[in-house]
């Protein structure tokens, strides 16, 4: 029997778990450790992952539609085309470092305070979401959407290529360097030079 099969997993270190394609729905995982899986493909619907850590990993196109994510960090993953929209809302919290969510969707979530460290999160969409003091720390968000998103306290000090037109999102007291104010000015099509 795979390690994947048992419904419950508490406490749980998963090292180099290949699961790619797979339908692994209603499992609980709480305080688990995934280094170096790859788990690409798969369908994880239904499922809860609290405190748990991803590291090294391949989840690009995982379907998490109704899963628990609360408290999960994911540190040098690959994870494209991911809809975080689809899981549940309550308790939803998560923080990425040093990993790649290129083409993956933010919609209709809160998450104040999370944390993109070091990511490439391009073409990402950010739609009807809550981002209150989130952090866009040295992370790339070229062609990344930003649309009816609270940006408040929001900090984009050292994020670069991003484009938000302050006219659709609210971006009181966000922080912007100078170097990116033109990333708030691209509908007005003017050259600052």
């Amino acid at each position: 029997m795979s390690e994947m099969e048992e419904q419950i997993h508490e406490g749980k270190t998963f090292e180099k778990v290949v699961y790619t394609g797979q339908v692994v729905k209603n499992r609980s995982f709480e305080n688990c450790i995934f280094r170096h899986c790859d788990l690409s493909n798969s369908d994880f619907s239904s499922s809860k992952f609290t405190d748990c850590r991803f590291v090294n990993c391949n989840l690009s196109m995982i379907k998490l539609r109704g899963s628990k994510v609360s408290d999960v960090h994911f540190k040098e993953c690959k994870m494209l085309g991911i809809l975080f929209g689809d899981c549940a809302d309550f308790l939803f919290c998560v923080s990425f470092e040093n990993s790649v969510l290129d083409y993956s969707s933010f919609t209709n979530k809160k998450m104040p305070k999370t944390t993109f460290v070091n990511c490439s999160m391009k073409q990402v969409t950010f739609n009807d979401l809550d981002l209150t003091k989130a952090k866009f720390e040295n992370t790339d968000l070229m062609d990344a959407t930003f649309r009816d998103v609270v940006l408040t306290q929001a900090d984009f000090t050292t994020a670069k290529n991003y484009r938000i037109d302050p006219e659709l999102n609210v971006l009181k007291k966000a922080k912007f360097s100078l170097y990116g104010v033109p990333g708030l000015l691209t509908k007005y099509d003017i050259t600052i030079e």
